[in-house]
């Protein structure tokens, strides 16, 4: 494991951006997270992840062109990186082998 942890949100908007593919930036990134879960997701959350998914060198960004619809600003386009990868094979190992142990009744009383 590495010494930087892959919180819980994180790997949603890593599987998200990963599900997204090209072009994917905040807004289809949070649209495929609610999607998934049902639940409400707040725009500043998915860009603050973003953000230290980036400084944890996971995530990679670029900027695009600016465009009139959004008054002249530019969207900031994300994709995985192949460190980003590795943790997110790592996640899926490790919270498969966790699931192989719970019992069939799931454990939960």
């Amino acid at each position: 494991m590495s010494r930087e942890s892959l919180g819980h949100f994180e790997l949603l908007v890593l599987l998200a951006l990963i599900q997204v593919g090209e072009d994917a930036y905040g807004v289809p990134i949070a649209q495929a997270i609610e999607e998934s879960s049902g639940k409400p997701v707040i725009m500043a959350s998915v860009y603050n992840t973003l953000e230290r998914l980036e400084e944890k060198g996971w995530v990679q960004s670029a900027m695009g062109q600016p465009t009139a619809e959004r008054g002249g600003r530019a969207k900031r386009y994300f994709s995985v990186t192949t460190a980003g990868l590795r943790e997110v094979r790592a996640a899926k190992k490790t919270l498969t082998q966790l699931w192989r142990g719970i019992p069939a009744t799931g454990g939960v009383r």
